[in-house]
């Protein structure tokens, strides 16, 4: 499945008191946007990982989302 980006995205995932809380700029608000609509288009069990490493910035907590049926 292909992750779409759009240029300047701007994406933290943070977990306070057991609630895991995203925050994004407009362009990252809308990547996901895309990404999700390609994931919902997908397989069961298709999922995306984002981390620190590949799509979100420094410190973020790491997030799986993925397609259950």
């Amino acid at each position: 499945m292909e992750t779409i980006w759009v240029d300047g995205s701007v994406i933290n995932v943070s977990i306070e008191n057991d609630t895991a809380v995203i925050s994004a700029n407009r362009e990252g608000l809308l990547s996901l946007a895309k990404q999700l609509t390609a994931l919902a288009d997908g397989s069961p069990g298709d999922h995306i990982h984002y981390d620190e490493y590949n799509s979100l910035e420094e410190g973020s907590a790491e997030m799986i989302i993925e397609r259950l049926c």
